[in-house]
């Protein structure tokens, strides 16, 4: 009944019953583990699960085991918990309490329940080492609370990375010390457009807020101790309205705007004088300090260039730096950022909207557009994280059901996430290794309430997990089958996932517009958006 499916697991005889006298055990390297697990375990059976020096649980490093894999082991007389790193004995530590009654997620005493565990041996062991998921915070902010339930979500489907994107044309999140107005004037917005489409009104009501600096570094940590790594996002050269309104020094047209309260793609994009590069390393190395991952993410995505082809001052730029067309200028752009993160021992990591100018070989490439991106990259040396549109793309409807709120782009069911494949067929072995893993990716234009976002994630989330933790095989009976039972866990958490019904009548959003659309058109669109990569 283990989500995701584990490598091989063999049932035993009999079961272990946790009591009053059941103790854990670690050795010092796992102390971090241990407590975790007991605070974990505590809420629920109300047992004190002591410290002993023999344990009825005991947690364990194994040299034969790789630092995510894990070998569980229940029989009637004990657990024991044995993994080749500290992270690879945490995801066990996640099986076992899924082995448990699902009541073990309630965060209060549960008096009627047995606390056993059935004997089995789980043998397991990830596919990808980036398993991650895409947070926007920018379009809808979420709040540190409920951004450290997300990552208690994410670790209990022992996902690892958290694409945090954090900066957008609707709002900056993120405290920037040396530019305050980021923050004070890019923070918040007057309103927000209710639904999709050109003719979507507005709703009149001020949306903001932002996470200081204090508040990062106690998510970064408390990720950590999840075996998380958070990777942050700064939007450029596009995207950029925010920061536009706090500092318009920055724009191509250098008069006021406020923060841009509309979806889409904004026409408003960064200038390229040297002051607006140095304004950027300066936020990324604030970032840097906060940020210990070794991916930075830059965006480069969706980036007008109308401005720039029409503005008298880009082209003495262009002429300057001896730059002949705006991919170019937008290339530039990317490669100094590039250059500053590589000299500070960092990696850029961007949209595959990179792939259309010439990047140093320690770029690595998030493919969206489809797998086009993917392949490309590869094919060129650079690393490739896999999130296609039309397989992972969260925000998308979740069936042609008319009670669908707010309903975009195409159809994407859990049958149809859960057969997300992150390596292209045509990549060679070769090739195929750089492919780090893959992840969702949750947009939040039409997710107003952390309650929203748990409906278009879960259990599509689940599904996500699965694909990119297990073997490459699949079996979606299967996965429905252990589903039907995980789901009871997730009502424990308190997931308002979506039912496999369809939307709950609070869930949906009658009278609003959506942006639907079908597989054929998606594909038509797409092509022409991946020509300049093939071209590239």
């Amino acid at each position: 009944m283990l989500v995701p499916r584990p490598v091989e697991s063999v049932a035993g005889e009999g079961s272990f019953v946790l009591d009053r006298e059941t103790t854990l055990s670690a050795p010092p390297a796992l102390e971090g583990v241990l407590t975790w697990l007991q605070g974990a375990l505590r809420p629920a059976t109300g047992l004190p699960l002591r410290e002993g020096a023999s344990g009825g649980i005991q947690l364990q490093i194994e040299d034969d085991l790789g630092a995510e894999a894990f070998r569980l082991t229940v029989t009637s007389g004990g657990v024991r918990i044995a993994g080749g790193g500290p992270a690879g004995v945490f995801y066990g530590a996640q099986a076992l309490l899924q082995l448990l009654p699902p009541a073990v997620f309630r965060r209060g005493r549960v008096a009627s329940a047995r606390w056993e565990v059935p004997a089995v041996t789980v043998t397991d062991a990830p596919r990808f080492g980036w398993r991650g998921v895409m947070l926007d915070v920018a379009r809808h902010f979420m709040p540190k609370h409920d951004v450290l339930r997300f990552i208690d979500l994410m670790a209990m489907h022992r996902l690892n990375t958290l694409h945090f994107h954090l900066t957008e044309d609707q709002g900056w999140r993120i405290e920037i010390k040396r530019y305050p107005r980021l923050t004070e004037v890019g923070g918040w917005r007057h309103e927000s457009q209710v639904g999709a489409g050109p003719d979507a009104p507005n709703d009149g009501r001020p949306h903001g807020g932002f996470y200081t600096q204090d508040d990062i570094r106690e998510i970064v940590a408390y990720a950590a101790e999840r075996f998380i790594t958070v990777v942050p996002e700064i939007e450029t050269p596009g995207h950029v309205q925010a920061a536009l309104a706090a500092y318009p020094e920055l724009g191509v047209h250098q008069g006021h705007l406020d923060v841009w309260p509309r979806w889409g793609i904004n026409p408003n994009v960064l200038n390229l004088e040297e002051s607006t590069v140095e304004f950027f390393t300066n936020v990324l190395d604030e970032v840097l300090e906060l940020f210990p991952s070794t991916f930075i993410g830059v965006g480069g995505d969706e980036c007008p260039r109308e401005q720039w082809e029409s503005d008298p001052r880009t082209q003495e730029r262009m002429a300057e730096l001896g730059i002949i067309d705006e991919a170019g200028l937008q290339t530039w752009f990317m490669r100094r950022l590039d250059d500053h993160l590589t000299k500070a021992g960092r990696r850029l990591f961007g949209w595959d909207e990179i792939l259309e100018g010439d990047m140093a070989p320690g770029a690595t490439v998030a493919s969206w557009r489809g797998l086009a991106g993917a392949v490309t990259a590869a094919r060129r040396g650079h690393d490739v994280v896999a999130c296609p549109d039309d397989m992972v793309y969260l925000d998308y409807r979740q069936s042609e059901l008319p009670g669908e709120p707010i309903p975009v782009s195409i159809p994407l069911t859990i049958e149809d996430v859960y057969r997300f494949e992150p390596v292209p067929a045509q990549l060679t072995p070769d090739e195929a290794r750089h492919v780090l893993g893959g992840q969702a990716n949750i947009w939040t234009e039409h997710m107003d309430s952390p309650r929203t976002v748990d409906f278009f994630a879960y259990p599509r989330l689940c599904a996500v997990a699965e694909a990119l933790w297990s073997p490459a095989e699949r079996d979606f009976a299967d996965f429905e089958r252990r589903l039907e039972h995980h789901r009871l866990r997730l009502d424990a958490v308190g997931v308002e996932y979506r039912s496999p019904e369809g939307p709950r009548p609070w869930q949906s959003r009658p009278g609003i517009p959506g942006r639907p659309s079908t597989r054929e058109a998606r594909a038509a669109h797409i092509a022409e958006l991946v020509a300049n990569i093939a071209e590239a």
